[in-house]
């Protein structure tokens, strides 16, 4: 397809319809694309804020312009791979800026969709260097990658969950994907427990209780390991 503004597009059908166009080439962002995105994430955002129960997050422009760069760049390199092999790492960059829980959540308006893209990159070819790109930005963002394969090992969850408004959406999102393999991480087990008291057996009836030791009372802010 030919568009004026692919990559505004390839934003809005994800998040809005949930499908996903590739055009014909992958060509340069603009700055007006770029202003307009931020735009519209930033409205974005504000309607998700509703659900934070919390007005002290801010949107992190700089997250989110990036993250729909990888975003976009990601879907086109599904089907467009002539002579971008040399590109990839321009294409996909990791991210430079403070990663705090105002980059995370801002940047999950783009990559709660990347773990899709990954899955069908990996099915068509196993070893594409981008899967493996992919992989780590969806690690070093995690929030995102809550339901898919990609497993974050090694990370400090005591130090990562520290923020109220950040765990809370953390477990909501383990709970509603139903993500056993981290549910049953010793601490995020006693988290969700915790949450769950009495009603267990009615938002999560298989879920096994792992024992550990007791956590300590959580507050602060999301760690770069988070």
């Amino acid at each position: 397809m030919e568009n004026k503004s692919p990559f505004l597009d390839t934003l809005f059908l994800l998040r809005k319809e949930g499908t996903m166009t590739i055009f014909a080439d992958i060509q340069e962002i603009s700055k007006k694309e770029e202003e307009d995105a931020a735009t519209y994430f930033e409205s974005e955002f504000e309607k998700e804020r509703l659900n934070f129960l919390s007005d002290k997050i801010p949107f992190s422009k700089e997250a989110a312009l990036w993250a729909g760069k990888v975003l976009y760049h990601s879907a086109q390199l599904y089907l467009i791979r002539k002579d971008t092999a040399k590109d990839v790492q321009k294409l996909l960059p990791p991210f430079h800026g403070l990663k705090d829980v105002s980059a995370v959540l801002s940047a999950d308006l783009s990559l709660r969709f990347l773990p899709q893209i990954r899955d069908a990159l990996h099915v068509a070819d196993a070893a594409d260097p981008v899967v493996k790109i992919l992989d780590e930005i969806l690690v070093q963002f995690h929030y995102s990658a809550i339901g898919s394969d990609v497993y974050p090992e090694k990370i400090s969850f005591e130090e990562g969950l520290k923020d109220q408004t950040y765990r809370k959406l953390y477990l909501e999102r383990i709970l509603e994907n139903k993500a056993y393999k981290l549910a049953e991480i010793p601490y995020i087990n006693q988290l969700l427990m915790a949450e769950f008291g009495m009603y267990k057996d009615v938002f999560w009836r298989d879920l096994q209780i792992i024992n550990s030791e007791p956590i300590k009372p959580q507050s602060g802010e999301i760690s770069s390991t988070g």
